[in-house]
């Protein structure tokens, strides 16, 4: 599967943006679906994740705040961000796992990435 996120951009805080990953192929809905990020000089680090039945977790630094979506008739997977934070300025990925068993947390366990939409978070 190919991944191709964008609605990255400039925002202040307390604002909104909501990313999107198209996603290439017939077997969408078969792959659980991730947003990571990387801040620079960061490890990149887990965001959220919506499973093939559309159960979903996120980061405790985030919970309450973005919310992860997916549309598998359009294969896409969104992550809308509210009350946005300087500290949330990274450049945000997507992921695909196409593994079937529990939902992975870690970048390592994804088989496939998008390309990166940066996020800049002013105070």
């Amino acid at each position: 599967v190919q991944l191709q996120a964008s609605g990255g951009g400039l925002v202040q805080a307390g604002g909104s943006l909501r990313l999107s990953c198209a996603a290439s192929g017939r077997t969408f809905s078969s792959y659980t679906m991730g947003w990571f990020r990387q801040a620079p000089g960061q490890e990149r680090e887990f965001v959220a994740v919506i499973s093939r039945n559309s159960g979903t977790y996120a980061a405790d630094s985030v919970k309450g705040r973005f919310t992860i979506s997916r549309d598998n008739a359009k294969n896409t997977v969104s992550l809308q961000m509210n009350s946005l934070k300087p500290e949330d300025t990274a450049v945000y990925f997507c992921a695909a796992d196409q593994n079937y068993g529990s939902i992975r947390f870690t970048p390592k366990e994804y088989e496939y990435w998008g390309q990166g939409a940066e996020v800049t978070v002013s105070s």
